[in-house]
């Protein structure tokens, strides 16, 4: 069976993050005081082959751990894992 699994990828909160901190100026900019903490990363899709959800949520985490993060600026989140069809 086929899952579809999304990976969340931010820097680690003691990382300078640049575009974080320039999106969070433009938005105070347009009238989004109340917006702090903005950290900018990456999305990543994957669709894995696997035997149920499980397995497809422990490639994942070894794709991610493998290649897919830096694990001295990054971390990141399974943030869906769900079946195909």
């Amino acid at each position: 069976m086929m899952y579809r699994v999304h990976v969340g990828v931010l820097p680690h909160e003691p990382i300078l993050d640049p575009q974080g901190k320039a999106t969070e100026q433009g938005l105070h900019q347009l009238g989004f005081a109340a917006v702090t903490g903005v950290r900018v990363g990456k999305w990543i899709r994957l669709d894995i082959e696997a035997a149920n959800e499980a397995e497809a949520r422990a490639k994942a985490q070894q794709a991610a751990e493998a290649l897919l993060i830096n694990p001295i600026t990054e971390y990141y989140t399974l943030e869906e894992v769900a079946p195909l069809g």
